[in-house]
């Protein structure tokens, strides 16, 4: 004799339920939750950001083998590029809630260092970095450059 439980489930003439069926609705709901959290982190991999441009020297000639360096201003994490022999460079898979700072050095000469804000809603940012000062003594560090 078999009796409907609370749960809508009945047992089976043992008196056990089906917990096969039981396992496989539990996984299927945890696919379903899971699902958006998935298509979001999906979306939100579309969302980076790039940098990218060229590298000149105080009279706009291309300055090829620059080192760019780019500071995310989070982590203190500093990456680099050394600029082709067009003078260009570029950045890839930049976080779009993080700010960046970036400047280019070569030999004693250095650009101004700007700011890549988070606030700036552009994936693709073209940016040129001109060659106008020169460095700073004892400033080997990448976040060191003459920012005037």
């Amino acid at each position: 004799m078999t009796t409907k439980s609370d749960s809508g489930l009945q047992p089976s003439a043992t008196g056990n339920f089906n917990y096969p069926v039981i396992l496989m609705l539990a996984c299927m709901f945890c696919a379903l939750a899971l699902a958006p959290a998935g298509a979001y982190g999906q979306d939100n991999n579309n969302q980076l950001r790039t940098v990218h441009g060229t590298v000149v020297d105080k009279n706009d000639n291309p300055a090829a083998t620059s080192i760019v360096f780019l500071l995310n201003s989070k982590t203190q994490a500093v990456r680099s590029y050394f600029a082709d022999e067009k003078g260009e460079y570029h950045f890839t898979g930049l976080d779009p809630n993080v700010d960046y700072q970036i400047h280019a050095e070569r030999g004693t000469m250095t650009s101004s260092t700007r700011t890549i804000s988070s606030f700036d809603s552009r994936r693709d940012i073209d940016m040129t970095l001109k060659l106008a000062h020169q460095k700073q003594k004892g400033s080997d560090t990448p976040g060191a450059s003459d920012k005037s």
